[in-house]
This record gives C-alpha cells, sequence and structure tokens, in this order.
C-alpha cells in the first residue's frame, strides 16, 4: 500500500484506534477522533490518560482505521509528538484544539470561551501522529 493514497482514503474518514505500547509491552488501545493535517493526524488526548503516559515513555504507535462495509482498513505505524498541554484560554495549544475542533466537526462551536475553558480543565493537548508505513486493502 502506497502511504500517499492512504491517507487520501483515511482523509475522509474520523475515527479510528490508537494502538499504544504500555510499560510492559502489551498492546493498549482507545478509539479516537482524528483529523489528517500536513500528510500526519492530529487528535486531541487528556494530560492524565493511559494513552498519553504511553506515547511519553514510548513514541511509537498505530493507528488502525476500519470501513467495515467495505471490509477495508488501514493499519499505519507511526511515531507522535505531543504538544505542550494547554493551560490557559489563547495559549498556542489552545488555538491547535480550536483548529481540531472545526476539522473533527466541520463546524464552528456555539461557545468558543466555554470551549477553551474546558480545554483548560480538561488538561488537552494535540497529539500529531506521523506515518512511517501502512499495510491493509481499500475496497471499492
Amino acid at each position: 500500500m502506497e502511504l500517499g493514497q492512504a491517507l487520501v482514503w483515511a482523509a475522509t474518514r474520523r475515527t479510528g484506534v490508537l494502538i499504544t505500547l504500555r510499560k510492559d509491552g502489551r498492546a493498549q488501545s482507545s478509539d479516537v477522533a482524528y483529523t489528517v493535517k500536513d500528510a500526519a493526524f492530529v487528535v486531541s488526548l487528556t494530560d492524565d490518560r493511559a494513552k498519553t503516559r504511553n506515547m511519553r515513555r514510548d513514541n511509537r504507535v498505530v493507528l488502525h482505521i476500519t470501513d467495515p462495509p467495505s471490509w477495508s482498513y488501514l493499519s499505519f505505524d507511526a511515531t507522535v509528538e505531543l504538544s505542550a498541554v494547554t493551560t490557559r484560554p489563547g495559549d498556542a495549544t489552545s488555538d491547535a484544539l480550536v483548529d481540531y475542533f472545526r476539522a473533527v466537526s466541520g463546524k464552528e462551536h456555539p461557545d468558543w470561551d466555554e470551549y477553551r475553558d474546558a480545554m483548560v480543565e480538561e488538561k488537552r493537548l494535540i497529539c500529531t501522529i506521523t506515518p512511517t508505513g501502512v499495510v491493509g486493502q481499500i475496497n471499492s
């Protein structure tokens, strides 16, 4: 599978399973919503989740995306970069979370001040997932 073709297909979807590695080497999986930006996946995370701790320790991940009706799936091997946790409305991470919301939901939030405050309260950050390879199949 060619990576560029796989990213085009993945960009038409919004959810996948992010697989990280626990300290003992076992896989840990989490459903995530994503958007594709500049040949990478962007995901919103909270600072206190297992997947975030796992990625701080080992930045290798797999993002698995499926389309069950067509029996299509792609598994992207990737590395991640984690942003700083947002600490105040209007910081760089808060702005990136606004961009993420718009891209994933396809709409504006009814109250951006409330959204930004919630992102600070939830201790959110942005995870950029850069694919290094892909396996799978795309069926029409």
